[in-house]
């Protein structure tokens, strides 16, 4: 007899996403716990990565009892200058640009942000006014092609994240095709209504190291009490890349590893281009240790972090925290069809521009979907580092010998 109390709908997801990550997710957005239903919420059914690793969970008698507080904080500033931030759980929002994805959208996961003492990100596209409300909370993004990028936008913000490439597509910039660039956004990136628009790659200002500090130099002239993020995709020389990001005065080092980004990045780049985060991770934590540099540089990872679980095996391979886009796009009811790149593909009013469409998404309501779903993973965190004999996430980073490999079966 099945497990569950309903059939799954096999033609839901896909092998990462899978329908019962995707269910239990909407599951968890609801109600704010784990699953009760007998729903998968840990690991997919991807053959590989996150999905084979497993914690080495002390017996029960030896693990922290329940009432144990954990520490589920991270400091996101560990070098000597710029202001002290810390994040109440380990994960923010990653960049959704206003165009990608819809206002609506965008407040949720504002409101979210403030709600829980993290943050979430602009995306490439502009700052929506509507979001200024919520400026302590919202990280803005200077990406290769400006769009919306003005000094007062920079001033607004206590982080501000370059992004030099992203793992769903790397070596291709961004694209926003015609259909979704409307007036409004077209006004908001100050480009023309209804013609795509491209990210070229890389920055053309940025060949050197040298290069890369002139720009983060720029910013500290223009917001000089903000944080610096550097956002990057994973080649193999990865962690190189970290370390020159260090010297040119990065406070976060932003991982982007594959098979992240919403529908609208080619199948061809998200497969086969990025190296996996849970190999680039590993990489750049073991070079910035064996340069002398790790506690200086807030290491995030992203790109494929769909579970509480994920997030945490990820900080063990040596993050410090995650970067999250997917699971709170699924948190407000994304079905992963994949039409995210059509101005009226999405029927659910996230990746959209069309206002009728958008509609479909209260923002009030999406920020407690989203709130609830990061409680949830909350409690996970608490039960395995409880389980590992761990009172803080901290404790947890670079702990590999904590994890195990499981080899499929058969």
């Amino acid at each position: 007899m099945s497990r569950l109390r309903f059939p799954i709908p096999e033609a839901l997801g896909n092998s990462r996403w899978t329908p019962e990550l995707i269910l239990s997710t909407w599951e968890q957005a609801e109600t704010g716990r784990p699953p009760s239903s007998g729903l998968e919420y840990r690991v997919g059914r991807s053959g590989g990565g996150f999905d084979r690793l497993d914690f080495k969970v002390l017996p029960p008698g030896e693990r922290l009892p329940p009432e144990t507080e954990i520490d589920l904080s991270v400091p996101l500033n560990r070098r000597p200058e710029g202001e002290r931030i810390a994040i109440s759980l380990p994960v923010y929002g990653g960049g959704m640009s206003f165009g990608s994805v819809s206002l609506s959208f965008m407040l949720s996961r504002a409101m979210a942000a403030k709600s829980l003492g993290t943050f979430t990100c602009t995306g490439e596209g502009g700052y929506p006014e509507a979001l200024v409300p919520y400026k302590d909370h919202v990280i803005t993004q200077i990406a290769t092609g400006m769009f919306g990028v003005r000094e007062e936008t920079i001033q607004h913000a206590r982080i501000v994240e370059f992004k030099y490439a992203q793992g769903a597509k790397p070596g291709l910039g961004g694209h926003l095709l015609s259909d979704k660039v409307t007036a409004e956004v077209a006004r908001m990136r100050e480009a023309v209504a209804f013609a795509s628009l491209y990210s070229p790659f890389p920055f053309h200002s940025v060949y050197s190291v040298e290069d890369h500090k002139k720009h983060l130099d720029w910013v500290r002239t223009v917001n000089p009490r903000a944080l610096l993020s550097v956002k990057v995709s994973t080649p193999n020389d990865v962690d190189m890349v970290a370390v020159g990001s260090y010297y040119a005065g990065a406070h976060i080092v932003h991982l982007d590893g594959g098979y992240g980004g919403t529908g609208a990045a080619p199948e061809v780049a998200k497969k086969n281009i990025a190296m996996p985060i849970e190999l680039a991770v590993g990489k750049v934590h073991k070079l910035l240790l064996s340069e002398g540099h790790r506690d200086q540089v807030t290491l995030l990872a992203s790109g494929g972090i769909r579970t509480a679980y994920d997030a945490a095996k990820a900080i063990a391979l040596g993050a410090d925290a995650c970067v999250i886009g997917t699971a709170e796009m699924i948190a407000v009811g994304c079905t992963h069809c994949a039409n995210c790149e059509q101005g009226r593909g999405c029927q659910v009013g996230i990746t959209t521009t069309d206002p009728q469409l958008s509609r479909f998404i209260d923002p009030e309501w999406g920020a407690r979907r989203i709130m609830n779903l990061y409680e949830s993973w909350k409690a996970q965190w608490r039960e395995i580092l409880r389980s590992l004999g761990l009172r803080s996430i901290r404790e947890l980073v670079g702990r590999r010998d904590l994890l195990v490999y499981r080899p499929p079966r058969g």
